[in-house]
């Protein structure tokens, strides 16, 4: 009975893994009001969730904040875009749904297919940025070719995100699931999903450096010490 509530059992490892995503949820909630600053809150929930997935997690909370001071401007960035992006697919919605113009039902079969060609094009956008160094364009592009590189996955992560959204929506009761874990849960079973296709872009033998070696200072070049480097992702091949 002793071996259950080792510090290294399964199921000892399993509760603080719950834990610590219980409080990088609540981490991303709170540096996620602002709202510009959502990219880089989910950027380091990311960054996070694939230590834990890797089991390199370490000390959680350094391990966030590492990640979003490193990430912060290109994060922002991406997500201002993202946000334009859904902000106008949203109007368009609207406009069909209430102003009482009739559109051709192909205008609005078109503008349903760009919404979810849109949302499969970004699922692995915030995962790219946190792990690989790359331009905003290429980590776009890079997004949408892992997305078809690895494509039922992607629809799995896409069916785990909707599901906080539909127990918020269809059963209230089951609410509080969404408070503690509505976010970093469904980006920890992502990482789970994408965690492999990564590997086949990182190099074999990698340098780790520990997150409680870290530190926001950089060399007076201006560029990041070569040890904190994220992985330099190419456009990846079809």
């Amino acid at each position: 009975m002793g071996k259950f509530f080792n510090l290294d059992s399964p199921l000892m490892s399993g509760l603080s893994k719950l834990a610590d995503l219980i409080w990088l949820n609540i981490l991303a909630f709170i540096c996620s009001i602002p709202i510009i600053t959502i990219g880089a809150s989910t950027t380091a929930l990311n960054y996070v969730a694939l230590k834990m997935v890797r089991d390199e997690e370490g000390y959680v909370t350094k391990a966030y904040f590492k990640s979003f001071k490193q990430n912060f401007k290109q994060a922002t960035i991406i997500w201002l875009i993202m946000l334009l992006a859904a902000g106008i697919i949203i109007g368009d919605l609207f406009i069909f749904g209430f102003s009482g113009i009739a559109f051709p039902a192909w205008v609005k079969i078109a503008l349903i297919a760009i919404s979810v060609l849109a949302i499969f094009a970004t699922m692995h956008v915030f995962p790219i940025l946190a792990r690989f160094e790359n331009t905003v364009l290429n980590t776009f592009k890079n997004s949408f070719f892992m997305g078809i590189l690895s494509l039922p996955k992607t629809v799995l992560m896409m069916v785990i995100w909707a599901v906080p959204i539909l127990i918020s929506v269809y059963f209230f009761q089951a609410f509080p699931l969404v408070i503690g874990l509505g976010t970093s849960g469904p980006v920890f079973l992502s990482a789970m999903l994408y965690n492999k296709t990564f590997k086949r872009f990182e190099p074999e033998e990698e340098e780790m450096v520990s997150d409680s070696e870290w530190s926001i200072s950089v060399e007076e070049t201006g560029q990041i010490p070569e040890t904190e480097k994220k992985e330099e992702l190419s456009e990846t091949e079809g």
